[in-house]
């Protein structure tokens, strides 16, 4: 029987449901040096060109993943959901964004 787990190949895929946040100890800011957003950890430093910042700023744990995917395609115009999912499929693989999931709170 074939596994199924993801392979290196093939990264976990966030469900639809999923809401992104950064992880802990994580900080989207701009970098006056490099004139970029930057995303900073602990011991990292990514350089984000700008679409990558614009998503990061809306993973705020409140959205979902469908939500945020809209209210970038009414910002910007040639959106591609596909594109933003693997971004945010690549961040989650290392470990740079988290996903809360619908949660029924009172």
């Amino acid at each position: 029987m074939p596994s199924t787990k993801p392979t290196p190949a093939e990264p976990a895929r966030l469900p639809d449901s999923a809401r992104p946040h950064l992880t802990t100890g994580l900080r989207l800011t701009f970098d006056e040096v490099r004139a970029r957003h930057v995303l900073l950890g602990p011991e990292s430093v990514l350089v984000l060109n700008p679409t990558g910042a614009a998503i990061l700023r809306l993973c705020d744990g409140r959205r979902d993943i469908g939500e945020l995917i809209a209210e970038l395609q009414a910002q910007f115009a040639g959106v591609e959901p596909g594109e933003v999912r693997a971004f945010l499929d690549h961040l989650a693989a290392k470990r740079c964004v988290e996903a809360a999931h619908d949660r029924h709170d009172s």
